[in-house]
């Protein structure tokens, strides 16, 4: 917890701000219950990265999606979060496959000398009998899987299929990546590099997060999910409907336009703080391009945003968002994708939206002290999860001095250690405490973090009733 206790007050505009990437998704859900639980008054969520997930849910008083058994970080589905491509995973188990056919004599060889073995224990200790049966069946089994219609003719047929799966799986990549170039957008490089593209995907993470809104806002009722365009709208409609009543928040995401080399600002707010939000003059005059009014035209949008800020920089293609023809962008399609240093800017954004206490969650651990060294991860996920890690904890330092001064209050939740990288979904071993740790786990250290950082030594030394935070049934 950083900031003075003594400054905390349930009288002022406070926002929660979640950043981060991949599983620290779950530690904001731990948080978000244990806020929701203590009754702490929210006012605005905003977010970058995979914080877009939860603050889509806590703005419709739909945190319990995130956290319940069958939420979004504790169904089983979840470790499929940013998978390798299904062209690549494909075409490599082809591979793989091909390749344990090709060393199959290998493995009969292998089998011969723990047989040769075998027979020659069995004569020393004077069973000739038995060491004669042991050389006679292998031998009657080579005879029988080297027969002319057995692995000489099966193995090389199998090799080639395998061989011509991944050559399938990668044609359609190739195929499929053509067709999108044709009718969204260019690429230049060639087909290959069009093939090979980014390695991971974020697109089950995306569809989760989707499948669990519409869930959120049909309630009971039986009906078909719509597309995203559809869906977006509809959470738009129920969000600014309810804007003002009992656990609906305003709403700030940021993510990265590529093409534009600026930040897009999808918001959804409610007046008097709209108007000056859209309003305001930006630094190089293109406020207009950057901000995107999820409550007005760009309501089609909140799924793009969601899209948008999951997709990370290299890790993952970015996401095409096609702007209206009437905008400033006149109809084209922009690359976006999440920013990992935009954290300070999300801050800026917070505060043009008029929150004067900020509590920031992320579940990166703070900097490391010396003697706190520990074995660098050697596959690609692994190291790209190291890169993610390190520069989120630079980026929270840099954003906590850029918002001196500007906020009355700013408080950090963040684990003491957390050894799950942004793609470690399905867990990983944990060098300091010999063991496995997942998301689970994660979680609930988010829970108990919240308690033990800010809603006992903030919230309860500041005083002050903390306002209920009664639930409103989604109709």
């Amino acid at each position: 917890m950083r900031g003075d206790a003594s400054a905390y007050s349930t009288r002022v505009r406070t926002a929660v701000v979640l950043t981060g990437a991949g599983t620290g998704g779950a530690y904001h859900a731990g948080v978000l219950r244990a806020l929701h639980e203590a009754g702490v008054r929210i006012d605005l969520v905003a977010a970058r990265g995979i914080g877009a997930v939860g603050a889509l849910f806590a703005a419709v008083d739909g945190g319990q999606r995130l956290w319940d058994a069958g939420g979004v970080w504790k169904q089983p589905a979840i470790a499929r979060g940013y998978g390798w491509r299904t062209s690549l995973r494909v075409g490599g188990w082809a591979v793989v496959a091909a390749a344990v056919l090709l060393a199959s004599p290998l493995a009969l060889f292998a089998v011969g000398v723990l047989a040769a073995v075998a027979a020659v224990l069995l004569w020393l200790v004077g069973l000739t009998g038995a060491s004669t049966s042991v050389t006679s069946a292998y031998s009657r089994s080579l005879d029988a899987l080297f027969a002319p219609a057995a692995l000489p003719t099966v193995v090389p047929r199998l090799i080639v299929l395998c061989l011509l799966v991944a050559v399938a799986a990668l044609g359609v990549a190739l195929a499929m990546g053509a067709f999108r170039a044709q009718t969204r957008r260019s690429t230049r490089g060639g087909r290959l590099w069009r093939l090979l593209g980014a390695p991971l995907s974020a697109g089950a993470l995306v569809d989760r997060t989707c499948a669990e809104l519409w869930n959120l806002i049909r309630g009971a009722a039986v009906i078909a999910a719509p597309a995203r365009p559809e869906l977006g709208r509809k959470y738009a409609e129920l969000l600014t409907e309810n804007l003002g009543q009992p656990g609906f928040r305003e709403l700030v995401l940021v993510a990265h336009d590529m093409d534009a080399r600026r930040d897009l600002v999808f918001a959804m707010l409610a007046e008097p703080h709209r108007t000056p939000f859209f309003s305001r003059p930006a630094a190089d005059g293109g406020r207009q391009a950057e901000a995107i009014d999820l409550a007005g035209a760009g309501r089609d949008h909140v799924m793009d945003a969601l899209a948008a800020c999951l997709a990370l920089p290299i890790a993952t293609d970015p996401y095409l968002v096609r702007f209206a023809p009437e905008g400033p962008w006149r109809g084209e399609t922009h690359r976006v994708c999440d920013r990992p240093g935009s954290l300070p800017r999300l801050l800026e954004e917070a505060a043009a939206a008029g929150a004067e206490q900020v509590i920031i969650l992320t579940a990166a651990a703070p900097p490391a002290r010396p003697h706190e060294l520990s074995a660098g991860r050697g596959d690609l996920r692994g190291k790209a999860a190291e890169s993610l890690g390190a520069f989120e904890t630079a980026a929270l330092r840099d954003a906590l001095e850029h918002a001196r001064g500007r906020f009355a209050g700013v408080y950090v939740i963040q684990p003491a250690h957390n050894p799950l990288g942004p793609f470690d979904f399905d867990g990983t071993y944990d060098e300091r405490s010999d063991r496995r740790y997942g998301l689970g786990e994660l979680l609930d250290r988010g829970y108990e973090d919240a308690y033990r950082q800010f809603i006992e030594p903030v919230v309860g030394a500041s005083g002050e009733r903390i306002e209920s935070n009664q639930n409103v049934e989604l109709r």
